[in-house]
């Protein structure tokens, strides 16, 4: 599968998709675009950067860039890489959780349609536990399930208790990465470790393809909890180091520092939750933070190691 088809499925979904030298680009609302395939890591030059804000008028863009590059915020991605995955893959706590949620479900791949329908209740209360709001609207949301079930690469896995769907997720292959998308789970079902048990089979099944090299479970988010990646590499996935770099139009530069950055932080304490606000937040704090030398970043607490000897290193080169 190639990133031609991952852009049709955002195009199925009306966003706007650009094609550039070094990568795509996907418009995620208000002006900002997102770099994709997402596990590539991308060096574009700045002409490259200044025809994509002005042809598009774009407003900012964010993409993934190796962490030597000199650009960009200290970040990370959620990554397997390996050929064997079981349960000497996880921890004490992970192996436990594993073992009662799959006493407590049936995971197995499922259909988009059912997805669609039953997916739409998963998706809110998900995002509201975390103290998310998208505002997507259940067209919207059908829409994004049955355009992946028309595109080759894309599957729908659910963890089933007593025959309702618990806990979902979307995969998509992307040549020899898969992607994990639109992980989520009814709240009521959280203690039966259901979301445990569909992360564990799933990524155990996606590793026995001859074809798999690496399995994404996401990009450092600008506005999701620590949890959600403390889950994550719980289950035996990695915090891969990278840059994640931050481009704002230059008409809109002079407004991205540190005082409408603490405007914004006021405004979600009185609108926690707000989508809008929340990701232009974390649009400008990754940008402020790229902006300074790595040593002085605050790197994400899952690269603490990384940050001693990658510092450690240069500091002796």
């Amino acid at each position: 599968m190639n990133p031609d088809i991952f852009a049709e499925w955002f195009r199925k979904q009306s966003q706007p998709v650009v094609r550039t030298a070094s990568s795509y680009w996907v418009q995620q609302g208000f002006g900002a675009y997102q770099a994709f395939p997402y596990h590539w890591l991308i060096e574009p030059d700045q002409n490259e950067l200044d025809d994509m804000l002005k042809g598009s008028r774009a407003l900012a863009l964010r993409y993934s860039t190796p962490l030597p590059s000199g650009v960009g915020c200290a970040s990370y991605h959620a990554v397997f890489e390996g050929n064997d995955y079981d349960f000497s893959s996880l921890g004490k706590w992970a192996r436990k959780n594993v073992r009662r949620g799959l006493a407590a479900c049936q995971v197995e791949p499922t259909t988009f349609e059912r997805l669609a329908e039953e997916g739409f209740l998963l998706q809110i209360d998900t995002l509201a536990r975390q103290g998310r709001r998208l505002g997507l609207e259940h067209s919207k949301w059908k829409t994004l399930c049955l355009s992946a079930g028309e595109l080759p690469g894309f599957e729908a896995w659910g963890a089933l208790v007593n025959g309702k769907l618990a806990a979902s997720v979307i995969t998509f292959r992307m040549d020899d990465c898969y992607y994990m998308l639109y992980q989520q789970c009814l709240r009521q079902y959280l203690s039966e470790n259901v979301n445990n048990a569909l992360s564990f089979v799933v990524t155990n099944n996606l590793v026995k393809r001859p074809e798999t090299k690496s399995i994404l479970y996401g990009m450092h988010s600008l506005d999701a909890p620590p949890s959600v990646d403390e889950f994550k590499f719980r289950m035996g996935y990695a915090a891969k180091p990278v840059r994640q770099r931050v481009v704002f139009h230059p008409w809109f530069k002079p407004f991205a520092n540190s005082l409408s950055h603490t405007m914004l932080r006021g405004l979600l304490r009185i609108k926690p939750g707000n989508p809008t606000i929340s990701k232009a937040e974390g649009m400008i704090r990754f940008y402020l933070e790229g902006n300074l030398p790595l040593e002085k970043q605050n790197w994400p607490e899952f690269l603490s190691e990384y940050k001693q000897e990658f510092l450690s290193a240069n500091n002796h080169s």
